[in-house]
């Protein structure tokens, strides 16, 4: 038995499944969803986008990329950047999205996966909270759907005793859903998305029936380039996605443009200081973590030993932001070396036997002898004691 998604709509208040909440961002949100964040952003382009719209799309492709990519509208709203990095890498994956093909966002830790993953769900349905999150103990039902036990045992299968699925809700709305880490969930979890992606439909054995997605139903994916040989795709499922890789910041500036921003973004919500009198110490931070990540220094003339972790943007992020909260809390508000030592510290160091061994030798062979950077080396120095 075949019926339409709209009829087979669920509403999630009954059952035990809360409803996306679209309306404006509280004040005292930690960390609104993007498309609370940059309402306004998305507002002026809708009003301003001219061109052709998917089905149920809130904005044309081109607009949708320039949410991303940032750009300044005929009448002067500047949209800020959500993602630095290819053009053509954007456009691809909007692209994908506007297709029956599904997007799987691959990369190492900290490319953006989740990030842009997010953004180009708020710009495309204006909706990013249809989403599931990929573990080891993802279960079935988190992908399809579940029963409320209480209403199936007192009157069986029903539609009132079924629990719709982030996924089921975006095939019945029409909507883009998201699977965050796809490969750490088991094979036999991931292969039910395939009759989804391929067939465009989720089979409801129980009752007979089945869920039909409407135009505008896609699925973004992100995938960690560190978690090959965990749970691999199968190539059945890989076929269903079409794959961009997100790469890391291919220059200084521009990953030095994306911590910045991205520090200012967090330290607004959390009443920082302002980033600008700390764009030193985010710098030696980046540079830090490149030339390490690298295996040698920036000017290509000594070469360097990797530690295990992946000293990542997002990674460079979250000790710049730490660093000023104990400015703010601790200092004088001025982010200094002293400020992103331990932290520094704490994301190269992650094995403390070999890591070790490979902080020491740079630290002692580049910081100490780097102009200008006699007050960074005491600090890791007195960091590390």
């Amino acid at each position: 038995m075949s019926v339409s998604a709209e009829s087979t709509s669920v509403d999630p208040r009954r059952n035990g499944s809360a409803p996306a909440d679209t309306g404006p961002a509280r004040t005292d949100t930690l960390r609104p969803h993007a498309e609370h964040a940059f309402a306004d952003e998305l507002a002026a382009l809708a009003a301003q986008d001219d061109r052709p719209r998917p089905a149920r799309w809130r904005l044309s492709p081109w607009a949708v990329a320039t949410y991303l990519l940032g750009g300044t509208l005929p009448d002067g709203t500047v949209i800020t950047p959500k993602y630095v990095g290819p053009r053509r890498v954007v456009e691809v994956a909007v692209t994908t999205l506007a297709t029956d093909r599904a997007l799987l966002l691959l990369g190492v830790p900290g490319t953006a996966k989740t990030w842009v993953s997010e953004h180009l769900a708020a710009a495309v349905s204006g909706d990013s909270t249809l989403l599931v999150q990929g573990t080891a103990g993802t279960p079935e039902e988190a992908i399809r759907y579940g029963w409320n036990y209480a209403r199936l045992l007192a009157h069986g299968p029903s539609r009132d005793a079924l629990v719709p699925s982030p996924v089921m809700r975006a095939m019945a709305e029409g909507r883009t859903a998201r699977v965050e880490e796809l490969t750490r969930i088991p094979a036999d979890v991931q292969d039910s998305l395939i009759t989804i992606l391929s067939e465009k439909t989720l089979p409801i054995p129980e009752l007979g029936q089945e869920v039909q997605a409407v135009r505008g139903f896609n699925l973004i994916a992100t995938a960690n380039d560190r978690d090959r040989g965990v749970n691999e795709l199968s190539s059945a499922l890989r076929r269903r996605f079409n794959t961009v890789v997100l790469p890391l910041p291919e220059t200084p500036e521009a990953e030095l443009d994306i911590v910045t921003r991205r520090v200012e973004q967090i330290g607004r919500s959390l009443d920082l200081p302002a980033v600008p009198d700390g764009v030193d110490e985010i710098r030696r931070v980046v540079t830090v973590f490149r030339e390490l990540r690298d295996g040698v220094t920036a000017d290509g003339r000594t070469k360097l030993k990797s530690p295990s972790g992946t000293l990542s943007t997002a990674e460079a992020i979250s000790v710049v932001t730490g660093g000023l909260a104990l400015a703010a809390h601790f200092g004088d508000g001025v982010l200094r070396a002293g400020d992103v030592a331990a932290g520094v510290l704490g994301a190269v160091v992650r094995d403390p036997a070999a890591d070790r061994v490979v902080w020491q030798e740079y630290l002692e062979t580049v910081v100490r002898e780097r102009d200008g950077w006699a007050d960074f080396y005491r600090a890791c120095r007195e960091a590390g004691a």
